[in-house]
């Protein structure tokens, strides 16, 4: 492969927002300086790259983000993006900055468009796996998905409390369309009395009996955690569900939703997005393009994105068994 003579590399956050996305950025930029880089911030996302909100990033720019959610750049969604007069647009606008590459920063919607770009334009770039659903092959954990959790672990202890003052039964709904993640671990480490995911369909009359087995051990509260997109419903429709065969429980139904998203991110969240966001730079200046880069046995790998888009990650079946003995 052709090494381009890279000086100007472009930074943008795509898609849902997530804790650790600032740190990455800053890390990136922090990184481009070192090598004596340009660093640009497309704000807005693909969006405001078709729209050329495009600004030269300095020092000032980075300083006392490490420690702030979302991120400063802004995040969108765009449809033009979709077309080819919106990507021609949006490469057409990076050649006026004279940009050579692209860090993006998001889930797996946001990747895909940096593959694509670099198809039709061969604008080199490297993903970062900046989602909360922990959905990306090519690494352990994807930035903001330990703080998601953390956040959701401490909401349902604070559940919990009140659970256990009037012996009710919630329904704690956490975000999870089409992964179970932060459903499995919030649910081992705040003690779920079961843990419904989209990975598993777990059979309402299986659940009704689990909640009666506990009832007869007089456990203290219960605290049932689902996935949004969870294959038996929604938290609200699961709980009418349970409501008709136990009738006398007091049922509630919490549904976190984006509080999940908010928040300053954690020590893992920092040090992963800050390992990432160097190593982007890094891998650019290595000529490796269309690559995520990622962290697995604490080692940076970069995966290909089209394969880290592509294939399924699964919830770790151990994982399950453990959530399933303890809830016993």
């Amino acid at each position: 492969m052709e090494l381009k003579n890279i000086k100007k590399i472009g930074v943008l956050t795509s898609g849902g927002d997530s804790p650790g996305m600032n740190a990455a950025i800053r890390a990136a930029v922090r990184a481009g300086f070192y090598y004596n880089l340009e660093m640009y911030g497309i704000y807005r996302g693909y969006e405001g790259m078709i729209q050329n909100d495009i600004k030269k990033l300095h020092s000032g720019d980075i300083a006392h983000v490490l420690e702030r959610g979302g991120t400063f750049l802004k995040s969108a969604r765009s449809a033009d993006f979709r077309t080819t007069e919106g990507r021609q647009k949006a490469y057409n606008n990076l050649k006026s900055h004279g940009i050579d590459a692209l860090i993006v920063i998001g889930g797996d919607g946001s990747l895909t468009g940096a593959h694509l770009f670099y198809k039709e334009f061969g604008i080199p770039a490297v993903g970062l796996p900046g989602t909360i659903d922990n959905d990306l092959s090519g690494t352990d954990a994807t930035i903001g998905f330990d703080t998601a959790c953390n956040t959701a672990i401490q909401a349902i202890d604070k559940i919990r409390d009140t659970a256990t003052s009037h012996d009710r039964l919630f329904f704690v709904e956490v975000m999870g369309r089409d992964a179970g993640f932060i459903a499995i671990n919030a649910g081992i480490g705040s003690a779920a009395a079961a843990i419904l995911i989209p990975e598993k369909k777990m059979a309402i009359e299986e659940l009704v009996e689990k909640l009666r087995i506990r009832t007869k051990a007089k456990k203290a509260s219960n605290i049932v955690i689902v996935a949004e997109g969870g294959k038996s419903g929604g938290a609200a429709e699961i709980a009418e569900k349970v409501k008709k065969h136990l009738p006398y429980y007091d049922i509630k139904v919490t549904i976190l939703g984006h509080l999940q998203r908010g928040g300053a991110p954690s020590s893992y969240d920092r040090l992963l997005a800050s390992k990432l966001g160097v190593s982007a730079v890094e891998g650019l200046l290595q000529g490796k393009y269309d690559v995520m880069a990622g962290l697995i046995n604490h080692k940076v790998v970069y995966t290909p994105i089209k394969r880290a888009i592509v294939d399924d990650k699964e919830v770790d079946e151990d994982d399950f068994r453990v959530a399933k003995i303890l809830s016993t």
